[in-house]
């Protein structure tokens, strides 16, 4: 078996970030380390409380070969990430981050526009970011918050064929843009969705509750579905549970997959049969 066809892991470490090992690639997500108790901060003198403990600490995680930021929230990117974490990482997110991110040291960031990519090389294969829409908020409330970047994350092995594909939503609601996805990527293996039904000031939503969510999952159809950020910070509204009801409704129920914190989904090459998630 080559690299680019060994099993993979994704490890859920809290809110939208996870820690995902595959093809020779070690990949952390909407990396957010804060502690209970503490506040992020989202801009316009807004916080938030986070509620729960990440499963790692910053500085128990492996090397990292990329980092993939959806945008610059303080639940995506905080003060603990920022230290902790090797300014020589590059980090792929949307061009205003990227921005953001070179004067605090992280110079090697990439930012990436709708539909541009970027590219890794590893011992068993590639790794191609793709930055494709999302909208944080209804317009035109959405111009107020940072720009998002959902992402498509495609593995291909030595010989350029594809072993895995993987969506992440980042912070979004649902909007017309996003039906252009499942037209370019047809095929996705697993998709990750941002949740919690966000609100801010108490009145505007601005990331995917549970009817949102699986509404999202009708549309992309990925062969499995792993929920992200619905319970970590006080400005979450809409828990799992509203998400878990809505996609039980519909066809795709049996794609979903569940994790706590510290699990990990295991995640296989498209040439073997699918595994459950295992204790991370």
């Amino acid at each position: 078996m080559t690299l680019g066809r060994e099993k993979g892991s994704a490890l859920f470490v809290g809110n939208a970030t996870l820690l995902i090992r595959y093809g020779g690639f070690t990949i952390l997500t909407d990396p957010n380390f804060l502690h209970r108790g503490q506040r992020a901060y989202l801009g316009y003198g807004l916080t938030t409380k986070r509620r729960t403990e990440p499963a790692l600490r910053v500085h128990e995680l492996p090397p990292i070969d990329v980092i993939v930021l959806s945008h610059m929230h303080g639940d995506h990117w905080d003060r603990v990430a920022r230290r902790g974490l090797d300014p020589r990482t590059p980090v792929v997110t949307t061009p205003q981050a990227a921005r953001v991110l070179a004067r605090q040291g992280f110079e090697t960031s990439v930012g990436l526009e709708d539909w541009e990519t970027h590219r890794l090389y590893g011992p068993g294969g590639t790794l191609t970011i793709t930055a494709v829409p999302a909208r944080h908020g209804p317009w035109p409330a959405h111009l107020l918050l940072p720009p998002v970047m959902g992402s498509v994350l495609t593995f291909t092995d030595e010989a350029g064929e594809v072993t895995l594909r993987v969506l992440i939503s980042g912070d979004t609601v649902l909007s017309r843009e996003l039906a252009e996805i499942p037209r370019r990527f047809p095929d996705l293996d697993l998709g990750i969705v941002h949740l919690g039904g966000t609100r801010l000031l108490r009145l505007l939503t601005v990331t995917m509750n549970g009817r949102q969510g699986a509404r999202w999952v009708a549309v992309m159809r990925p062969r499995r579905v792993l929920p992200v950020h619905f319970d970590d910070y006080t400005v979450f509204r809409s828990p799992l549970a509203d998400f878990r009801r809505e996609v039980e409704r519909t066809p795709y129920g049996g794609r979903l997959v569940c994790l706590d914190r510290g699990e990990s989904l295991e995640l296989t090459p498209r040439s073997f049969p699918a595994a459950q998630p295992q204790p991370g």
